[in-house]
């Protein structure tokens, strides 16, 4: 039986969000905190409210040019050490508080160096209350006339609310009064109590414009913390709370539970609206902003603990406090809320303290504390990474996914990202010299993170009742409480009805005794009283229908006004929308224009160094081409006494060649002179060869190049006398070996041809490479150079020349002559030649100039030796001859 793998269920596409065009960026804001000491070093300079400069301290090591460089760092606003709370939480948190009212998500985070600030920012001191308790204030301020009753909004444990009825709120109200066994603490300790006592001045306290007043609202908070990439809930009840003490009967303190439980971690799930949320978080329901900070100072107090007990540091974790607000329209009458889910609006506002940005290296820590800082670093390191992913992704039209999963922080707010809400960032830095380097990451880091642009959050749809439900229900309740009040007070303790106003306002009824049968007064007079009340009381309804139309057709008219009120504001509301748009444009396109003003101020600054720079290259340049010239000059000067020089010393060889051409031109004549003369001898005696051969009456047999040569007879004629001058014979390799001194130059890879001639000069200075010395004490050169010749076979050529001195001193060569050896095998196919005169002859002898081969001409050169009458040219015939290349 074959199984089938189950397949993974797949994922269901997210619900399609409004097309929403309109983005906004990243607010960025920067916070400088003043310096501990008076005395310390300040690397922080705060030129604008939009614009700080950091410089470098002295102990860092300048640029190439022996300049400190100095960076500007532009932020929506830049907040000095004189910039108070109040001030602080007027630009940055109000907004994000007005738009949670507003049904709208929000994200503050405060990013920094450990002792920067952060904290600081974020919760304040006495006195001195930070964006948080600021926060709650004016959220309470805002809609505290509008709250709902506890536990009639519920979370559902699935990142959403439901909405009970009455009496199930009341079930569940009395169930955690009946729970509740430690009293409840006064409001004046929660005043007095140092740690959160007065964290924000009644003249301070601000509120939210825009307030649905037909809603009900209820507010919830949670508190969660983030180590080592682990979440855990700082408002989790454990068996024994460290925080709470246990309680005797009387109503005081026993004594503290010192047993610590570690707290468990949580994990992250998906909602159905796919938003990221902590699952089994506690979520705490506050009716006031000391309840809420109450509930926050608790998991502090919390927090310490844990850290004490685990050894950790507080700076190395990131602390979340999330603020939910529930709100879900009145019914028609405006008494009670909507009891429908989909018409319950949640909106949240986290506002989140990272932790310390700084290297491992300066935190000093070691083993568990170093892999826990890695862990941190490596979380921001992954909120960087996803910034850089989404600015890429906007500027460069490009689709990466961003790695959102790889942190708890990224992973849990990657919805704000995408558009759930407006993301803003507060930048604390401390202006002291040792936070110099980590500053500078920081500075980075924001400035890239403010190019981040997120989608705007689109308005939700309201229910469709008409507005005014809660005033008119107020106004219907104090109307009936006058007219209550005007018939009369309560009577024997009892509430006043309508019915028991009737009955007073009635006439007394007489008396209704019978007397007897006779009686006829007492009836009549009970009739007449029956009557009388009948009359009043239908007088009394007259009265009333007629009160119940006049309240009736003021109601509608009041109706008619509100919704013309209403028409009218909501008109005022869109034109001032359009103005508020306009505005906002005008200021983007402000900043836009202060950010392009700054950034070509720092363009100038940086064209201005670049052309002192460049001119003093100029300069330098300047100078090193004037010093050129000057040398050319020289150069130039040196080249003309050099070809003036080189000039005489042409002239000189151009005379010595002209005489040595001449003398080559008449050599070369007396022996073409020679060679005709041998050339006519030879013809004679091979006309007197013919004529004896015909007397004879046979014909001379060709020597074969087998059989033995046999000299042909010299003729018995005498040689005649030359006509012309004397010959001059060549070199020969004979006459190479006289009195005088050779440079026999031989290259090392001359090959040894085993001949009989080899090339032997004495007293010659063999040289594989020809040197100025050696040129010097001889007269004469030669080189040895083989080749390949047409016939495969290797030749070798002797290039002689004359050695002479120069006018510099110097040796020089002229070549005068060239000998050539070459090595042949005897039993090769001999090469014919064939003379010029193509004559006709006549039969039986052979014509001039007709078909010879080498060994003919070879016996023929052999017999005419040295010494004899055939003259002075045939001295060269008399050794075997070569052939030319």
């Amino acid at each position: 039986m074959i199984r089938q793998a189950k397949g993974k269920t797949p994922r269901r596409p997210p619900p399609k969000k409004p097309s929403n065009t309109q983005k906004d960026p990243v607010g960025v804001y920067c916070r400088v905190r003043p310096l501990g000491a008076e005395d310390e070093e300040c690397c922080i300079e705060v030129i604008s409210n939009t614009t700080i400069q950091l410089h470098a301290p002295d102990g860092l090591k300048a640029n190439r040019n022996g300049e400190f460089k100095e960076t500007q760092y532009s932020f929506k606003k830049v907040f000095g050490i004189k910039t108070t709370q109040r001030e602080l939480f007027e630009d940055v948190a109000k907004p994000l508080v007005e738009d949670l009212i507003h049904c709208k998500n929000g994200l503050l985070f405060t990013y920094g160096v450990t002792g920067s600030g952060k904290t600081h920012t974020m919760t304040g001191s006495p006195g001195q209350g930070g964006l948080l308790p600021r926060s709650l204030d004016m959220i309470f301020n805002s809609i505290g006339p509008y709250q709902a009753k506890r536990f009639v909004f519920k979370p559902d444990d699935k990142n959403g609310m439901e909405v009970q009825n009455q009496v199930d709120a009341l079930l569940d109200r009395q169930k955690q009064d009946s729970q509740t066994t430690i009293p409840k603490t006064p409001t004046t300790r929660r005043i007095i109590d140092p740690e959160f006592a007065d964290m924000i001045s009644p003249e301070e306290a601000c509120r939210a414009d825009g307030v649905d007043e037909d809603s009900s609202y209820s507010v919830f908070v949670s508190y969660i913390e983030i180590y080592n990439n682990y979440i855990y809930d700082l408002l989790e009840e454990t068996p024994f709370d460290p925080i709470k003490p246990k309680w005797n009967g009387a109503g005081t303190p026993l004594r503290h539970n010192t047993e610590f439980i570690p707290p468990q971690s949580k994990i992250l799930r998906e909602d159905q609206n796919h938003n990221m949320y902590v699952a089994g978080c506690t979520e705490v329901e506050v009716k006031s902003t000391e309840e809420a900070f109450e509930v926050f100072w608790r998991g502090q107090k919390k927090r310490r603990i844990a850290n004490t007990q685990l050894n950790r540091e507080s700076s190395r974790s990131h602390s979340v406090f999330i603020i939910k607000l529930a709100q879900a329209p009145l019914d028609a009458d405006g008494d009670n809320v909507l009891q429908d889910k989909n018409q319950v609006n949640v909106s949240q506002l986290c506002l989140v303290d990272l932790a310390g940005s700084e290297r491992t290296s300066r935190t000093r820590a070691e083993g568990s504390r170093l892999r826990e800082a890695g862990n941190i670093n490596q979380s921001l390191m992954t909120l960087r990474t996803c910034i850089e992913v989404l600015r890429e992704n906007q500027m460069c039209g490009m689709n990466k996914m961003v790695p959102y999963r790889d942190s708890k922080v990224t992973h849990l707010f990657k919805n704000y990202f995408d558009g759930e809400g407006k993301v803003r960032m507060v930048v604390c830095v401390n202006p002291k010299a040792d936070d110099y380097e980590e500053t500078l990451l920081v500075m980075r880091f924001a400035e890239m993170t403010q190019e981040v642009e997120v989608a705007r959050p689109v308005d939700r749809p309201i229910c469709g009742f008409a507005a005014g439900r809660r005033q008119r229900n107020q106004a219907f309740k104090e109307e009936l409480t006058r007219r209550l009040e005007e018939r009369g007070g309560p009577v024997d303790g009892e509430t006043p009805t309508i019915l028991s106003q009737l009955l007073q306002s009635f006439p007394p009824m007489p008396p209704c005794e019978i007397s007897g049968p006779n009686d006829d007064v007492t009836l009549p007079r009970l009739i007449d009283a029956l009557e009388k009340r009948h009359k009043i009381r239908q007088m009394m309804i007259g009265e009333y229908n007629k009160t119940a139309n006049m309240l009736k057709s003021v109601l509608q008219e009041q109706d008619s006004n509100i919704l013309s009120k209403e028409n009218f504001i909501q008109e005022q509301r869109g034109k001032l929308c359009e103005k508020d748009k306009m505005i906002q444009n005008h200021k983007n396109e402000i900043d836009r224009l202060e950010k392009k003003s700054k950034m070509l101020e720092y363009k100038i600054d940086i064209l201005q160094k670049t052309t002192n720079i460049y001119e003093e290259d100029k300069r330098s340049l300047q100078q090193e081409l004037e010093s050129r010239e000057q040398r050319l000059q020289r150069e130039m000067s040196e080249k003309r006494r050099m070809e003036a020089r080189m000039q005489g010393i042409v002239t000189d060889a151009k005379l010595k060649w002209e005489k040595e051409c001449e003398r080559r031109v008449n050599a070369k004549q007396l022996e073409m002179q020679n060679k005709l003369w041998v050339k006519d001898e030879k013809l004679k005696q091979l006309k007197a060869i013919v004529t004896e051969g015909k007397t004879e009456n046979r014909q001379p047999q060709r020597p074969s190049r087998e059989k033995d040569k046999v000299p042909p007879k010299r003729s018995a004629s005498p040689s005649p006398v030359p006509t012309g001058p004397p010959v001059r014979p060549l070199h020969r390799r004979s006459h190479s070996a006289g009195g005088e001194r050779w440079v026999d130059h031989t290259p090392a890879t001359n090959v040894d041809l085993d001949t009989v001639m080899q090339p032997n000069i004495p007293n010659a200075i063999k040289v594989t490479a020809p040197s100025e010395k050696a040129l010097s004490k001889c007269d004469k050169y030669v080189l040895t150079h083989q080749e390949v010749a047409s016939d495969g076979e290797i030749q070798t050529k002797l290039i002689k020349g004359e050695v002479f001195k120069t006018r510099g001193g110097g040796q020089a060569v002229q070549f005068t002559d060239i000998e050539t050896l070459k090595q042949e095998t005897p039993v090769a196919t001999s090469r014919k030649r064939r003379s010029a005169e193509t004559g006709p002859a006549p039969q039986g002898e052979p014509m001039e100039g007709d078909w010879t081969d080498v060994e003919t001409r070879c016996s023929v050169a052999v017999e005419m030796r040295t010494g004899s009458n055939l003259g002075p040219g045939y001295q060269h015939h008399g050794f075997p001859k070569r052939k030319k290349p």
